[in-house]
């Protein structure tokens, strides 16, 4: 009984869960008012914003794995020779 009715809220947690992609799906066609678009106009628009998207995310990534090294290359600097960092910095 207890196996069954984790059954049943895992199938509802999953259904709620695409109920609210949908709904924010239909909120994005309704700000953007793609709903009045033809299906080819779709298509170029929402291929255009993956891309963008896509795009965004591949640049993001790419920053902040090179800011994040440099960081992490200062602070091996600094942790390594203390005195030497505080010199360079004064000079």
């Amino acid at each position: 009984s207890a196996g069954t009715s984790l059954a049943a809220l895992q199938r509802m947690d999953v259904r709620s869960s695409l109920s609210y992609l949908y709904w924010l799906f239909c909120q994005f066609e309704l700000i953007t008012c793609s709903y009045l678009m033809e299906p080819w106009e779709k298509l170029l628009f929402y291929s255009f914003n993956l891309a963008l998207l896509g795009l965004l995310l591949y640049t993001t990534y790419v920053c902040v794995a090179l800011q994040a090294s440099s960081a992490f290359q200062l602070l091996c600097s600094l942790l390594a020779n203390p005195q030497d960092s505080a010199l360079a910095v004064v000079k």
